[in-house]
């Protein structure tokens, strides 16, 4: 299963997503990310605070849904509505769910509160995305509209990405 971590400027939360989920994935499932506006570049404190929390850097870098490898299975978007961002919309026949994480390269303030800023949507990501694996995936795969319920569950679930329940 292949899943697109999406967003507009793909430098920051997208690319947080795309490396937690590689890192964590079951066999078989591998994400990428992408923005519908690309930066073109992956913020450094980005993948500084990935490096410092073990999870390979190697190889993610900021590009366009425009040039996917190949069409996602699940498309999940990772703006903030709250803050007034517009989260693209993927045309394709994908499953979609949206996580919306506020934008750490928006933080203002001291070094220490950009940091901050930084690892909080990390933290927030990396919740949902162990929440996400944790579901019965290969159950789930034959169950299309109940894997999406559970991954809208997970983004809109007030404690930070762990769902309500587990249908097995």
């Amino acid at each position: 299963m292949n899943i697109l971590f999406l967003c507009t400027g793909n430098s920051c939360r997208s690319i947080l997503a795309e490396a937690v989920f590689n890192h964590l994935a079951p066999p078989g499932w591998k994400a990428t990310s992408a923005g519908s506006h690309p930066t073109g570049l992956v913020h450094p404190r980005s993948l500084a605070l990935l490096a410092r929390e073990g999870v390979p850097i190697e190889g993610y870098h900021s590009k366009s849904w425009d040039s996917l490898p190949q069409p996602p299975d699940i498309v999940i978007t990772v703006c903030a509505s709250a803050a007034g961002e517009t989260c693209p919309a993927y045309l394709g026949p994908a499953l979609r769910a949206h996580w919306g994480v506020e934008d750490p390269a928006h933080a203002t303030g001291t070094d220490e509160e950009i940091d901050a800023a930084f690892q909080t949507a990390y933290r927030i990501l990396r919740r949902r995305i162990e929440a996400f694996v944790a579901l019965p995936l290969e159950a789930l795969q034959d169950k299309p509209e109940q894997l999406q319920a559970l991954l809208v569950e997970i983004g809109n679930s007030e404690n930070e990405g762990q769902p309500q329940r587990h249908e097995r």
